[in-house]
């Protein structure tokens, strides 16, 4: 099909194999000229400076980088072309979507080449886990006992479980993982949300680190909230950590969502409600990303006089504790897909965010610093039957860094 590309012969692990396998990649480079500039590239630049220059490729170029001779492969694969990778800011995100509930198979969708490549996530068992993304490395949670834990990088196929943090089954639990750039150290944080035994409006609100350093869990907070209870949505942002509470019952509208900051380096153990900043505006749902250390919501816009309708989709980045509006997904591109769900998928990480209809395979972009919406090129995913769900999240290709 079309735009589809298989990943699988490209991993890391199969580093030996014979360059006729990655045919399939050579759409990804000018087959013009393609002989005559390795030769000449070649004889004119040392290897610390092809190191450098490949660096800068985007991640399935590398690959494509590693079959022109044995020269380049010798050099992708050096512990110094990853070092010199490290030093490239950021790969802009893929987004990767399941092609089915019950299997971790999907594809994933590189937005600079505009290509889908079929992968095969480790770890995982099927796409009801919770999952949680940071500067290349993707953390799961199984969504039965909560219990299971792995931490890996879908590029590489490195995986690691984690210590069961021995945690009570909750209600609802919000996932989410902070990589630090420079020591590839991270952080995980499962904020967890109970209702307390024959009490509607009280809920036990729980938040437990992981640290990789210390490779151990604790519970640095717990507290029980009146009229709220936590939910699925956590972020990590410069140290701090956000999660949406939703309204038990007695509030107004605009009082469904309420946002709750975290800091992770004082660790308060009270007054959770004292950080609550209110949502912009009525929302059906709202999605949390961390967009370079600035915390970005995706909302549902509700209805006026029925808020828990959508009639659109915001985007606001938190300044301080004052929210501000960046775009408003233009109505053309809001119709294209089709019947929208009150819910849906949003994740991004750099500058760019993808939101993902529940109910169609159909990805629409938006570009932060452009101001830029457009579609993705279709997935080969198709809908098999009426009400099959799709889902997704981003990720930050990336080859250095390990669980």
């Amino acid at each position: 099909m079309e735009g589809e590309t298989s990943w699988f012969s490209h991993s890391l692990d199969d580093m030996a194999r014979e360059i006729g396998e990655f045919d399939s990649f050579s759409e990804l480079s000018d087959e013009g000229n393609k002989e005559a500039t390795a030769v000449s590239v070649d004889l004119i630049l040392p290897d610390d400076l092809l190191e450098r220059i490949l660096a800068y490729l985007p991640v399935a170029s590398i690959f494509r980088a590693r079959c022109v001779c044995k020269r380049w492969n010798e050099i992708v694969s050096s512990k110094r072309f990853l070092w010199n990778f490290s030093r490239v800011l950021s790969q802009k995100p893929w987004y990767f979507m399941f092609t089915s509930s019950n299997e971790p198979t999907g594809y994933a969708y590189d937005p600079i080449l505009r290509k889908w490549y079929g992968i095969e996530l480790p770890c995982i068992e099927t796409s009801n886990w919770f999952i949680a993304s940071s500067c290349g490395l993707v953390c799961f949670m199984d969504n039965d006992s909560r219990t299971e834990l792995y931490v890996c990088n879908p590029i590489t196929k490195s995986c690691m479980k984690l210590q069961d943090p021995g945690l009570r089954f909750s209600d609802y639990s919000a996932l989410a993982v902070s990589v630090n750039r420079k020591s590839h150290g991270y952080t995980i944080s499962i904020v967890k949300s109970k209702q307390v035994t024959g009490n509607f409006f009280q809920w036990d609100v729980s938040v437990h680190i992981y640290d990789s350093e210390t490779m151990m869990w604790v519970t640095s907070l717990k507290e029980v909230l009146t009229g709220w209870r936590g939910g699925d949505e956590s972020v990590i942002c410069d140290g701090v950590l956000y999660f949406l509470i939703y309204s038990t019952g007695g509030g107004s509208p605009e009082n469904r969502h309420g946002l709750i900051t975290y800091n992770l380096s004082s660790c308060s153990p009270h007054g959770l409600i004292r950080s609550f900043i209110p949502v912009p505006c009525p929302l059906t749902c709202g999605r949390l990303m961390n967009l370079k250390e600035k915390l970005v919501m995706v909302g549902g816009i509700g209805k006026q006089d029925r808020p828990d309708i959508i009639k659109g989709i915001g985007i606001w980045v938190l300044n301080g504790k004052a929210w501000q509006e960046i775009a408003r997904m233009p109505h053309k591109f809001f119709q294209g897909f089709g019947e929208f769900d009150d819910v849906f998928a949003s994740s991004g990480t750099d500058d760019l965010i993808y939101i993902q209809s529940y109910g169609a395979p159909a990805l629409l972009v938006f570009d932060m610093s452009q101001r830029h919406w457009r579609w993705s090129q279709k997935c080969p995913v198709t809908k098999r039957f009426p009400l099959q769900l799709f889902t997704g999240f981003c990720f930050e290709p990336r080859l250095e860094i390990s669980p």
